[in-house]
């Protein structure tokens, strides 16, 4: 087979390499039941690069591409690497208000799987992928070129657009297959939704493994999840505290009858209940269960494995890599003692060195380090522990929601003053949702009113969860808001 120029994608490198060794091997299993072999990816998604070509996109240029389970996805995902075309990935189920300012930071040259006011779009259905020719990046390709956009919310509420090399995202695949022991006689159900670093990031370390990732709805359908856990051999999948509290709930410990078989789980995005450990430690005693802990900007820097923690479950581990540093800093990036707390920062071959925005980056960096914005500790063995999150993001199963953001829309909906704050989800499935409180006398109508009126401004899993109006919001003895409380 021809190969491409490909010497920008290490990734994409595994890829051809996969499909020259063994290329009648399966890298994909779509929704609907089809298999894709590698040799059948390489030439996919070299039709995606022409596509994108022909529509005049070379190397640098923007495509806001919306993640979905459709296996064209991915081959548009995979073919705008093959040219050096960035990837700006986003959820088309935002609402439109989001996805028209992740357009105006970004500036995208075309819009795939969604409409977007004055940006040419195409749309899933409407795809015809023409035969490949030649390809031209129309530039050099490097390596450090930027690959991916990933968008995260920020303590601002306005969400960031963090730019991920192809180095990155190589980078992070590696560390994360070397924790894992991830190979390529591995099949991989991936129920994550692919606009989140987390799904996307598994796509990638399957590819990279090659090994077969079985595209999947979610895991809403248990019987559909286990079905295809027995038809396909599944060996492994990834989950987020929300999926297991579901999973748990309405399945009990059914899906205890595969720990034959699954030889691993990577868990992540959101704190997880030590006895939630100890029963999976149990289902699964001879399972690689990992939790990780990370951030769009830092992929998955921090790695722990609950049959080796047994001792110790809360911790959330060490380093996943010798290539990645963690290390407690103060405010003026001095690394503290052992014990003492600070703040989370990491510096690694898979940390992003920007923000798309560069006004973003003010305070991100300090000694080299990327800045969590979370606080924790490190024990002299070099196990860290979180005690909070800085940033105050509120985790709804997994996805992250900024307070300032629900903050801003209460405004806008006419409270004049009010807080957000993260509570225990009392069905136990999310792990936390937003509740606001309403300071007496500074809006109109009740706080139904006001929920119906977040309806146009909010995701569904944004909206407050609960509503109390008090008299005054606390604060602190500096001025702001006591979130905490």
């Amino acid at each position: 087979m021809k190969i491409p120029d490909i010497s920008h994608s290490p990734l994409l490198k595994s890829l051809y390499s996969h499909a020259v060794e063994d290329p009648s091997k399966v890298a994909l299993i779509t929704v609907d039941g089809e298999n894709i072999s590698y040799s059948g990816l390489t030439s996919k998604i070299e039709r995606a690069a022409t596509l994108l070509q022909n529509r005049g996109l070379r190397a640098g240029d923007r495509i806001m591409l919306s993640a979905q389970k459709e296996i064209d996805f991915v081959y548009l995902y995979l073919g705008a690497h093959l040219i050096g075309v960035v990837n700006v990935v986003v959820d088309a189920k935002n609402n439109a208000e989001h996805l028209a300012y992740i357009s105006s930071v970004t500036q995208p040259d075309l819009a795939i799987g969604m409409d977007i006011e004055g940006i040419p779009s195409l749309s899933y259905t409407s795809l015809e992928y023409p035969d490949c020719i030649s390809l031209s990046s129309g530039k050099e390709l490097k390596s450090g070129m930027t690959a991916d956009v990933m968008f995260t919310s920020g303590t601002t509420g306005k969400p960031k657009g963090v730019k991920l090399s192809h180095d990155n995202i190589y980078s992070s695949a590696t560390n994360i297959n070397g924790f894992i022991h991830n190979t390529s006689d591995d099949v991989e159900l991936l129920g994550l939704p692919l606009c989140h670093s987390f799904g996307l990031g598994r796509l990638r370390c399957n590819i990279l493994a090659g090994s077969t990732v079985v595209l999947h709805n979610g895991f809403a359908n248990l019987k559909s999840v286990f079905d295809a856990f027995d038809h396909y051999g599944v060996t492994g999948f990834g989950m987020v505290p929300a999926v297991w509290a579901y999973i748990k709930r309405f399945s009990g410990n059914r899906i205890g009858r595969f720990a034959n078989r699954i030889r691993y789980i990577e868990i992540g995005s959101a704190t997880m209940a030590t006895e939630d450990k100890e029963l999976l430690n149990e289902l699964f005693p001879d399972t690689r269960i990992c939790m990780h802990y990370g951030l769009t900007e830092a992929s998955r820097a921090v790695f722990m494995e609950f049959h080796e923690s047994r001792d110790d479950l809360a911790t959330i581990g060490r380093s996943v890599s010798e290539k990645v540093e963690v290390a407690i800093l103060d405010e003026t990036g001095t690394e503290l003692e052992p014990l003492q707390e600070g703040e989370i920062c990491i510096k690694g071959n898979m940390v992003t060195t920007s923000y798309y925005n560069e006004s973003d980056n003010a305070g991100a960096f300090i000694n080299g380090y990327f800045r969590t914005g979370d606080w924790g500790y490190k024990t002299a063995d070099g196990s860290l522990y979180l005690v909070a999150r800085k940033k105050e993001l509120i985790n709804v199963g997994g996805k992250k929601v900024s307070p300032v953001e629900i903050e801003e829309a209460l405004s806008k909906a006419g409270v004049g003053e009010s807080m957000c704050v993260a509570v225990k989800d009392p069905d136990g499935i999310l792990g936390e949702v937003p509740k606001v409180y309403l300071v007496r006398g500074s809006f109109k109508g009740s706080p139904d009113d006001i929920k119906s009126r977040l309806l146009s401004m909010l995701e569904a899993y944004k909206l407050p969860r609960f509503f109390e109006v008090v008299n005054a919001i606390p604060k602190t003895a500096s001025g702001k808001k006591k979130r905490t409380l």
